[in-house]
């Protein structure tokens, strides 16, 4: 019932405006955010990297609505991979592209030209590109557009959110040599015949898809800050012989540091999710409803106001 409260407000602009304008509310986006502008990015990507993480960043934006628009989402990716590459960043590094940014709604075929400039981009300074999940209505459409991508570019990553109950099916059609597919839960409003509703549900379908994923010969990611998700993903790896290097655990920048820390001590591979923009009102409050206990800190931000 929180969860789908949260996802709701997402929605307002008039809870965006309060959460906008009160000084404490914004150390709670400062908290899940990287900044709002590239150099910004960059700095909370070295502190990421020099402990050990790696990096994947998201230029936040989903309402795109014009070409124009489109248009200059492409440039800021463009921008952000020169700027990666002239700090050292890019090596190793992988930015998150939703498709919806460039314009996928509207106009896919122009969609689908400007990932593929970012890809060539991403190749060009060895940094590879992910493609986000979005709502289900854009699932067929987002791999539709990744099967292109990677006749050019073989390593484009793509996300899959196992509250869909089609993601085994998908895992099963992913898990190929070379194939990069993060797996997480899913943090979108979706009706119950697409999407499973309990959390217990959501969790088996993630531990299946898990198993299918780490069965091939592909590269899982595996998205979670879920303590015993994280516990079977690593029981997995030993099971089915996955060495450090042959998968990744992906976390959200902001959530369960220490965590990270912990595993990339270990000898994994963890990469955490660095947004940033000035778009980030719909991207905080999907955290929030993911982890509801968050709630409580924006909620003392929210009453401190005035």
């Amino acid at each position: 019932m929180l969860r789908s409260v949260i996802l709701a407000a997402s929605r307002s602009t008039t809870i965006e405006r309060l959460v906008a304008t009160t000084p404490l509310s914004r150390d709670v986006v400062r908290r899940f955010v990287g900044g709002t502008s590239i150099d910004e990015a960059l700095t909370a990507g070295a502190q990421l990297t020099g402990t050990g993480l790696t990096i994947s960043i998201d230029h936040l934006g989903e309402d795109t609505t014009t070409a124009e628009q489109a248009s200059a989402v492409r440039a800021e990716y463009l921008a952000l991979l020169d700027a990666l590459d002239r700090a050292g960043l890019a090596v190793g590094a992988d930015v998150s592209v939703k498709l919806s940014a460039l314009g996928q709604r509207f106009d896919e075929p122009a969609a689908t030209e400007h990932v593929r400039a970012i890809c060539a981009a991403a190749t060009g300074v060895d940094c590879t590109v992910t493609l986000d999940m979005e709502d289900h209505t854009t699932t067929d459409s987002t791999l539709d557009v990744l099967h292109t991508l990677r006749a050019e570019h073989p390593r484009t990553g793509v996300a899959v959110q196992a509250y869909l109950r089609r993601t085994e099916a998908d895992c099963r059609d992913l898990a190929t040599a070379g194939s990069r597919v993060r797996l997480c839960k899913g943090a979108y409003a979706e009706p119950e015949s697409v999407a499973y509703q309990a959390a217990i549900d959501v969790d088996k379908s993630f531990v299946r898809c898990l198993n299918i994923l780490f069965s091939g010969p592909g590269h899982p990611m595996v998205a979670t800050h879920d303590p015993r998700l994280i516990a079977i993903a690593e029981d997995r790896a030993r099971w089915f012989d996955r060495a450090p290097e042959e998968f990744e655990f992906q976390m959200l920048y902001g959530v369960r540091p220490a965590e990270q820390t912990r595993l990339a001590a270990e000898g994994y591979t963890v990469r955490v999710y660095l947004p940033y923009g000035t778009d980030w009102y719909g991207y905080l409050m999907r955290r929030l409803a993911e982890r509801p206990a968050n709630v409580a800190f924006l909620g003392r931000a929210l009453r401190s106001r005035g």
